[in-house]
């Protein structure tokens, strides 16, 4: 099949479902007030509470939630085939998860800006919000620390990589501080200037390779693994417009000219997805996804289509953020669509090799040589590169060189492949990084308000706790990086990540119901249905086909955690829906909402 086919169908299904069903649930569902007071006006405090611009929120929201996922993801369930995966990004995003972001953002930002756990206190009581902070907060850690995996391992031993990715920290720093007292107001100024640092960063890096400075930046893993906690750490505590907006939206720009080169390079070049459409590892068996495409292919493109990670994020910075209600929709629907097309471009870019370059890959050596295939291009892609590229499972690498290899036809390309390839890891690194920043900071969050419930001075905003807590969530999940045993548990990302967005629904749905929009609940409760069930057969599949006979205790103990903890609130939620169903609604949301107002005011 060639590839225009479907980037034409990405852009035609993502841009109609924003139109229509995006719109709709804005207009009649949510039915969004741009009068209303939001939280960053009420609250505005200058360091987490700060009314800010439509298009610098929207990048710096599009850049904490699109981690690994939607690079990865699709590129590990190209496995399957190339239909499955592009089937889930298109309908998955526009029915579920673009949803899913949209209705927690909405309900966040009428929350005063409130955590997911704080929602859940007011819509189901005080015992659900306990065990809903408890929930997140250990799926945080969890996730936290395995993102953390990809980006120490993809820059250790690398100085371009490090000097690339670290001198975006200074350069958002300079930016910050310039359009917040210099050039006040001035944002496309800033953004021209930010840019063109980066690119200078980008440009220069290969040039430090072998100075002084180069080998001061040739870093091990656990040296890697100190300076990210560092740098979580400082994403948490500093005011948010010195470091998280500036470096996440100007981030933001350099991951969207990436994939739009690539975009652009898919429709001049036209490549054909040599990947099958499905594949016969649909049926499990297959060398990279251990399953059958049900449940797994839910579990694996977790970002590109759904994803509770979202949730934190909805729920974290971005309501504290947000200057009109309007901008709900292109920023919490629409980042959501920006992701899952970024996701149809890595399946694109991952299908377009060989097939059993593909497999070559994304296989250990010994699998493959199982397999029956012979490499077809490899060889000569190794040698362009500069690299050693079979065996380099985890899928950051194959989706490089499946970047790599969409340009290849272009005549005197080949004398640049090692720079575009290298340039496409770092791209990768500096997708996951932005997710840590924001993670730290949400879980510095959800940390006070769990910790909040048994010290009631821990829930004020003070110098002390802001510091405590940053250091404490970045010290918990830097330990586990640094140790090393976190990578044990990376099987379970995929299932954490979907039962929080299951729990995120129900939460939602509650919501809903709150505002009595009982008629309109459809639109949660069935895509909560669904990964609730797929999440829950994934994690029983895993735990008896993989963790038990493979001896993974640990890991078998915590795939129970998460079950029991999704089985909790869900039976919760259920109950208490079936209580209040045949209520009319009270009023109380509102006015908790405006006594809140009225006491900030």
């Amino acid at each position: 099949m060639n590839s225009i086919f479907l980037v034409i169908a990405g852009i035609l299904i993502l841009t109609i479902g924003y139109r229509l069903y995006g719109a709709f649930i804005a207009a009649k569902v949510l039915v969004l007030d741009e009068t209303r007071k939001v939280p960053s006006e009420v609250y505005n405090d200058g360091k987490d509470f700060v009314p800010t611009n439509k298009l610098v929120l929207l990048g710096h929201h599009f850049a904490a939630i699109a981690g690994a996922g939607p690079l990865i993801g699709p590129v590990l369930a190209a496995q399957f085939g190339y239909l499955p995966g592009a089937l889930w990004i298109l309908i998955g995003s526009v029915l579920a998860g673009a949803v899913h972001d949209m209705v927690m953002l909405f309900a966040s930002v009428r929350f005063k800006g409130e955590s997911i756990a704080e929602i859940a206190g007011h819509c189901l009581g005080k015992k659900v919000g306990l065990i809903t902070s408890i929930s997140v907060t250990f799926i945080l850690i969890i996730t936290m620390a395995g993102l953390g995996l990809p980006i120490v391992n993809s820059l250790y031993n690398s100085p371009w990589g490090t000097f690339t990715v670290g001198a975006t920290i200074p350069i958002a720093f300079f930016i910050g501080i310039y359009l917040k007292f210099i050039r006040p107001g001035k944002i496309g100024e800033g953004t021209v200037l930010g840019m063109g640092l980066i690119l200078l960063a980008v440009v220069f890096g290969p040039k430090i390779q072998g100075t002084a400075l180069g080998n001061f930046l040739t870093l091990d893993i656990k040296q890697l693994s100190v300076i990210l906690v560092i740098y979580g750490f400082c994403a948490a505590a500093l005011p948010v417009w010195l470091l998280l907006l500036p470096r996440d939206y100007l981030s933001t720009y350099m991951k969207l000219g990436v994939i739009g080169a690539l975009c652009i390079g898919i429709v001049i070049l036209q490549p054909k997805l040599q990947m099958p459409a499905i594949t016969e590892f649909v049926h499990g068996g297959g060398p990279i996804v251990n399953g059958k495409v049900f449940p797994f292919l839910f579990i694996t493109i977790a970002c590109g289509a759904l994803s509770g990670f979202h949730s934190l994020i909805s729920t974290g910075t971005t309501p504290k953020l947000i200057a009109n209600e309007k901008d709900i929709l292109p920023i919490g629907y629409g980042s959501m669509l920006l992701e899952a097309f970024i996701s149809l471009m890595a399946l694109i870019a991952a299908c377009s090799l060989p097939t059993a370059d593909y497999f070559a890959i994304n296989s250990a050596p010994a699998v493959f040589a199982k397999m029956g295939l012979s490499p077809v291009d490899l060889p000569w892609l190794e040698s362009l590169v500069g690299e050693t590229l079979s065996g380099r499972t985890g899928g950051s690498v194959s989706l490089a060189v499946g970047m790599t290899y969409v340009f290849h036809n272009i005549p005197g390309i080949d004398k640049i492949m090692s720079y575009w390839y290298h340039f496409c890891i770092m791209f990768e690194a500096l997708f996951i990084l932005t997710t840590i920043d924001s993670g730290t900071r949400i879980g510095r969050y959800l940390m006070q308000d769990l910790f909040g419930t048994i010290y009631k001075p821990f829930k004020e905003k003070n110098k002390f706790n802001l510091v405590f807590f940053s250091a404490l969530m970045s010290v918990t999940w830097g330990s586990l990086l640094y140790s090393g045993n976190i990578s044990t548990i990376w099987p379970l990302f995929g299932v954490a990540n979907q039962s929080l967005a299951a729990i995120a629904f129900a939460i939602g749905t509650s919501v809903l119901l709150e505002l009595n929009k009982k008629k309109y609940v459809a639109i949660t409760i069935i895509p909560m249905a669904f990964i609730a069930i797929t999440t829950t057969v994934a994690s029983f599949e895993n735990i008896f086909n993989n963790y038990i006979p493979n001896g993974k205790t640990a890991l078998t103990v915590l795939s129970f955690i998460i079950m029991a903890m999704l089985a909790v609130l869900l039976y919760e939620c259920i109950r208490s829906w079936k209580k209040n169903w045949n209520k009319t609604f009270s009023g109380e949301l509102d006015d908790y909402i405006e006594d809140s107002i009225k006491d900030a005011i």
